[in-house]
């Protein structure tokens, strides 16, 4: 069953847990405080957000009750992690996911918080928001684009509709022709890869697989789509939504085979034989372009004209 959460509205509250690394300096913090406060929102932090334990943003247990505090906070609207980096899978047997399912809130984050968006699928069937952490929605780097798509994401009642190419290179790929209605699931296949084994292993079956990753070479892509393949995670999947493979392919500070293939023909030797529609290079990961895109809901993949549009709205209505 599919859960969704209530838009955000205008002067609601967004709160901050730290699942995954902790921040670095403090004003990474503060510049996503400050930006959320200049559109008019209110900002609470958690009160582990500014905890730091080498790599982890803390010990696992203390994150998991400020994940579970800010959904069950009835003065948070949204919940917005800080950031990626590592450690949000540690944290997911001590969620109590009954309070989640019971104050469904939009839930954002992207990258390691992959483990996340599927352990509240798993349990939940909540909806929730592949997009920027609030250490990166104001960082300098940031574009104009990827905090529009943030605030469109949360407030817009009615289906996104098309995810927009990337500003600066509007070129997709087709690997399958076809066209395909679904629901849309996935995140980076890094921590898609982590959850096998486990109680929340993510599954396509019956849906549109999407998935990204950074810095990760192309044996290294081979090694996670080979295990999904013989595990047999992928044979059931109806489409394939493939967004930035950033800083992926070959580059002389990964030198580590004399020869090797490219991100693409990884892709046409897992993706292209699953025989359904399959594009790749929206900009839907770790790219300087990131389109804050609801997990869960239904989408048409239209590899023919090579467009991904959003049909279902993510939120529910007022």
């Amino acid at each position: 069953m599919v859960l969704k959460p209530p838009p955000l509205l205008p002067g609601g509250t967004i709160g901050v847990p730290a699942p995954a690394s902790p921040y670095h300096n403090r004003s990474e913090v503060l510049r996503g405080v400050e930006w959320w406060e200049a559109q008019g929102y209110k900002v609470k932090l958690s009160g582990g957000v500014y905890e730091r334990d080498a790599y982890v943003a803390g010990d696992a247990s203390g994150r998991a009750k400020d994940i579970t505090a800010m959904f069950g906070d009835p003065e948070v609207d949204v919940v917005q992690s800080l950031q990626g980096g590592y450690g949000s899978a540690q944290a997911i047997p001590d969620i109590d996911f009954d309070v989640i399912a019971a104050n469904p809130k939009p839930f954002i984050g992207f990258s390691d918080i992959t483990a996340l968006h599927t352990a509240i699928r798993h349990y939940t069937g909540l909806v929730t928001f592949y997009g920027p952490g609030l250490a990166g929605v104001n960082a300098p780097e940031t574009k104009q684009f990827t905090k529009d798509r943030l605030l469109r994401a949360l407030t817009t009642v009615t289906p996104l509709g098309e995810v927009p190419r990337n500003p600066d290179d509007d070129y997709l790929r087709a690997l399958t022709p076809g066209v395909v209605s679904g629901e849309m699931v996935g995140g980076c296949l890094w921590l898609l890869g982590q959850s096998i084994g486990t109680p929340w292993q993510f599954d396509p079956a019956g849906k549109i697989f999407f998935f990204e990753d950074y810095d990760a070479p192309p044996w290294y892509l081979d090694g996670l789509l080979n295990q999904m393949t013989q595990a047999g995670m992928l044979k059931d999947v109806i489409g394939v939504v493939v967004g930035e493979l950033e800083k992926c392919d070959w580059s002389e500070s990964k030198p580590e085979f004399p020869q090797t293939l490219s991100t693409e023909d990884v892709l046409e030797r897992y993706i292209a034989p699953l025989g359904v529609p399959a594009i790749y290079g929206l900009p839907l990961g770790h790219g300087k372009h990131l389109s804050t895109t609801p997990l869960g809901v239904k989408v048409t993949l239209d590899a023919e004209s090579r467009t991904l549009t959003i049909t279902e709205s993510a939120v529910a209505e007022q």
